[in-house]
C-alpha cells in the first residue's frame, strides 16, 4: 500500500498542476486575508476562495474568475469587474444561475469582451446588505479590506480606468451607491434591475431581520442621494460611465426611471436600457452579456 501511495501522490500532483491549480490553492493566505497569489487556481472558471474580515469578524467567501492566459504572462495586469448578487442570494449566484463562466469564456473568445478578472463577493446570509449598520459595517469591509486585498492578490490593474462594478437588484443598488460614494475608483457602474430604494411598507414588516434590511436599503436611497448631491459630487459623478438596465415589467422600473431622470436633470451623463422583461434570472443573464461588453468598451 505504501508503494501505491508513492505512485499515486506524484500522479495526483502532476494532474492538479496540469489543470491549472494546486492542492493548496485554498490554504495560503496573505495578511489581507485573501488567498496567496503564488497558489495557482483554475482559470476560465469560477473558483471559490475565502477572506477573513477583521471589520466584520467573520470569514467571507467569494468567487473569482481568471481569464485564459492569466498564468502565461506574469507581467500582464488585467481590468477587474466586481459583480454583486441580489437580496437573498450569495457569492455563487452568478456562477450557478447566471452562468458567468460560460458567458465570459464565450465573449472573450469572440472578442466581444476584453480579458478581465471578475470578482463576486458575498454580501451576507442573515443581514444581507451592502451598507454599514450597527454590527455590520459591510461597506467599510468592502472598501477598506476586501478591494485592497483582492487587488494585491491577483494581477489587477488598479487604475480607475480599469475597474468596473455591476450588480442585480439589491446588488444593483450597491453598484450605483458605491460608485456615487467612490467615483474616483470606478470607470463604469452598471445596474441591473437596481433596487434603488425600498418598495416595502417597512413599519408593517413583521420579520425583524427583513425589516432591518429594508430600512438599510431605504437609508441608502440612491435617488435621494443623487438629488441631494453637492455640485462637487455631481462633477465627480461625470467621471463614471453609468448605465441602468431594467425590464418594462420589473417592479424596480419606476425607481430606475426616477434615478435616470434625476441624473439627466443634474447634468450627469447616463444611459438607460429598457427591454421586455421582469425581475428574473432570464433577464439578468442577458444583462450580463451586455454588461461585459459595456465595461470592456470603457476599460481605457
Amino acid at each position: 500500500m505504501k508503494s501505491l501511495k508513492k505512485i499515486l501522490l506524484p500522479l495526483f500532483l502532476f494532474t492538479a498542476c496540469a489543470l491549472g491549480f494546486s492542492p493548496s490553492a485554498h490554504a495560503g493566505y496573505n495578511k489581507g486575508g485573501a488567498a496567496a497569489p503564488e497558489n495557482r487556481i483554475a482559470i476560465q472558471k469560477c473558483v471559490t476562495m475565502e477572506f477573513h474580515s477583521n471589520i466584520l469578524g467573520v470569514t467571507k467567501k467569494y468567487n473569482v474568475y481568471l481569464p485564459k492566459g492569466y498564468y502565461d504572462n506574469p507581467g500582464r495586469k488585467y481590468p477587474v469587474l466586481y459583480l454583486l448578487h441580489g437580496h437573498g442570494g450569495c457569492y455563487n449566484d452568478w456562477n450557478t444561475t447566471g452562468d458567468v463562466t460560460n458567458v465570459a469564456n464565450r465573449m472573450i473568445k469572440a472578442k466581444q469582451a476584453k480579458p478581465m478578472i471578475i470578482i463576486m463577493p458575498d454580501a451576507g446570509e442573515t443581514l444581507m446588505d451592502y451598507f454599514n449598520t450597527e454590527g455590520w459595517r459591510y461597506e467599510d469591509f468592502f472598501f477598506k479590506e476586501f478591494l485592497p486585498a483582492i487587488e494585491k492578490t491577483y494581477r489587477i490593474d488598479a487604475r480607475k480606468s480599469k475597474r468596473a462594478i455591476a450588480g442585480l437588484s439589491m446588488g444593483g443598488q450597491g453598484t450605483i451607491v458605491y460608485a456615487m460614494h467612490h467615483p474616483e475608483l470606478f470607470s463604469t457602474a452598471y445596474g441591473m434591475s437596481a433596487y434603488l430604494y425600498s418598495t416595502k411598507d417597512i413599519p408593517n414588516i413583521k420579520d425583524p431581520v427583513e425589516k432591518r434590511v429594508q430600512q438599510l436599503v431605504q437609508d441608502n436611497n440612491a435617488v435621494v442621494y443623487a438629488k441631494n448631491a453637492t455640485s462637487n459630487q455631481i462633477n465627480s459623478f461625470k467621471s463614471v460611465n453609468w448605465l441602468l438596465n431594467v425590464g418594462d415589467d420589473d417592479f424596480t422600473f419606476p425607481a430606475n426611471i426616477e434615478f435616470f431622470n434625476t441624473f439627466k436633470k443634474r447634468g450627469v451623463p447616463i444611459e438607460l436600457r429598457v427591454r421586455d422583461g421582469y425581475h428574473c434570472w432570464e433577464y439578468w443573464r442577458a444583462c450580463l452579456r451586455s454588461a461585459l461588453t459595456y465595461v470592456s468598451v470603457n476599460f481605457e
